[in-house]
């Protein structure tokens, strides 16, 4: 009877590490959309105007998709 206690006790532990993690995210998601400005359509415009990602360099940029792609690992 002590494997299915201990069966179910880790069980538990994965579903509420689980837990944890998806609250976390949600909560970190609402941090960072609290820190970008708010940029109304007629700003936009004015930037798209000014800014032409054609006018800059690749290597003036540094690709940081890979960065997110790890958050299942601990």
């Amino acid at each position: 009877m002590e494997t299915a206690n201990t069966l179910d006790a880790l069980m538990l532990k994965a579903i509420i590490k689980e837990s944890v993690r998806e609250v976390m995210r949600e909560e970190w998601f609402k941090f960072f959309k609290m820190l970008i400005p708010y940029v109304d359509d007629v700003e936009q415009a004015d930037i798209e105007a000014t800014f032409n990602p054609a006018d800059y360099k690749d290597d003036d940029f540094v690709d940081i998709t890979g960065w997110f792609n790890h958050e299942d690992q601990d």
